[in-house]
């Protein structure tokens, strides 16, 4: 039963110095070879208070790379007057209609509309609602989702810009068929795990002595599949590829990821040198926004085997409708803070079954693991119903079938500041069993961490003064 007036919303701004080991660096920059070298993974953490006697609390975050988190702070802040006061049960039951309120506030979607700062902001607060009604009925937010009737789930999704490819008859049938099988795939999850990759091993700004011990000690530990960033300096990538796929083996999973770095016509002569260590995609090969630019890509890597995979920071559901339409991507990467949270995931995870196009999502950062494995693990039990696809790489050579696994991103970082940290078991993530979204960080973490008042940044700010 959902209960409870919100009575209170709290944002807090709280930033981990992550850049001072390099882990975060990726090749995005433009006059300068390495602009993103600093990224402070840090989080907009919101807290949700109700009167109930319950005394449950909702958490929620969205992720950002530090400057820049105070102003999602205020946008949380401008959002909080649509919660304040409002019976918890009466947004869950008409859901769809409160996501419509956040996001159509008047003035406030003027710098939206559904993209950017605002977007980020709905996003934190509606992880924290999501986080609070699991709670109250005892669950952990996949299983919420998963015993949730398919009428129910599907009116709390948005179909507003979408119907001409999805319908919410369309997005309930395709649930109603989900509910065969579903408790042997349930109890497929609860014993082995949804299938992960690493992206911990190398990142751009490590030696090559840190990639190959981290390269040795995820092999040691099971990891079949690997990411490596690229985009920077062409030799070097084709020399950092070869060290990793020599170490890994011919039989491993290796993926790319260029983080926006190039131009169409760049990425596509940059895959061509990097062909020879079989990447099974490209990840973000260029502009995020650039669809028609994707879809020339696609299509000039399918002789060579290569996908596309994007979507980290796709804005909204739109944005994807239109890569799916466009044939733009053979690998869509959902990310649980960029959309606005779990209503617009679910709608963009029901395209995606109908275009048969897997589901690998975007994860690490702060919070992204603990959060997208509920969606993903949701998706494989009620949407997918599947660990591999035989997908046309692009639907235009006939003779090109590629056999793929579904799998979720992992990174190893900040995890040990969650109250529920995930739990990964032969490089698999183990569904959360905790009551909740996952959400939830250690008190101690956020007061150590808060910006800029925190004991942690006191200290490095004092530091940079001195």
């Amino acid at each position: 039963m959902v209960r409870g007036r919100i009575s209170r919303l709290s944002v807090r701004d709280v930033r981990f110095p992550t850049s001072l080991g390099g882990h975060g660096s990726d090749a995005m920059g433009g006059a300068f070879p390495l602009q993103h070298t600093d990224p402070d993974y840090s989080a907009a953490y919101v807290v949700l208070e109700t009167d109930a006697e319950d005394g449950l609390k909702g958490y929620g975050i969205t992720f950002t790379l530090g400057k820049g988190t105070e102003v999602v702070v205020c946008a949380v802040n401008a959002l909080a007057p649509h919660l304040l006061n409002k019976d918890l049960g009466d947004i869950v039951g008409d859901f769809r209609g409160f996501y419509r309120q956040l996001t159509s506030d008047g003035q406030l979607r003027w710098i939206g509309p559904e993209k950017g700062v605002v977007h980020l902001a709905t996003a934190a607060v509606l992880n924290a609602v999501w986080d609070l009604w699991a709670k109250q009925e005892g669950k952990p937010l996949w299983k919420l989702l998963v015993d949730m009737d398919p009428r129910k789930l599907v009116s709390c999704l948005d179909f507003r810009y979408i119907t001409d490819v999805l319908t919410e008859e369309e997005a309930y049938e395709i649930l109603r068929k989900g509910q065969v099988g579903k408790k042997e795939r349930e109890e497929q999850m609860l014993a082995h795990g949804y299938p992960a990759y690493t992206t911990s091993c190398a990142w751009l700004g490590y030696s090559d002595a840190t990639l190959k011990q981290l390269c040795s000690k995820a092999l040691e530990d099971g990891w079949t599949r690997f990411k490596v960033k690229v985009g920077a300096d062409l030799q070097d990538d084709i020399r950092r590829c070869r060290l990793i796929r020599n170490m890994i083996g011919p039989e491993k999973t290796l993926m790319m990821d260029a983080n926006q770095r190039w131009d169409v016509p760049e990425a596509v002569e940059w895959m061509a040198k990097l062909a020879e260590f079989k990447p099974l995609w490209i990840e973000e090969p260029t502009s995020p926004d650039d669809i028609l630019g994707h879809a020339t890509i696609s299509k000039a890597l399918v002789p060579l085997g290569i996908g596309v995979a994007t979507g980290e920071q796709c804005h909204n559901r739109v944005i994807f409708k239109q890569l799916l339409q466009a044939k733009a991507l053979q690998f869509l990467q959902i990310d649980s803070c960029r959309l606005g949270s779990v209503n617009e995931n679910l709608s963009v995870l029901l395209m995606a079954k109908k275009f048969d196009i897997p589901v690998c999502p975007h994860a690490g950062g702060v919070g992204l693991c603990e959060l997208v494995q509920h969606l993903i693990i949701f998706d494989f039990i009620s949407v997918s119903a599947s660990l591999k696809d035989r997908i046309w790489l692009h639907l235009l050579v006939p003779s090109y079938i590629s056999t793929c696994a579904r799998m979720c991103e992992y990174v190893d970082h900040l995890h040990e500041h969650f109250k529920y940290p995930v739990i990964i078991k032969k490089a698999s993530y183990m569904p959360p069993k905790d009551a909740g979204y996952s959400t939830e960080m250690k008190e101690e973490s956020v007061k150590k961490h808060q910006y800029p008042d925190g004991e942690v940044w006191e200290k490095l700010l004092a530091a940079q003064v001195n």
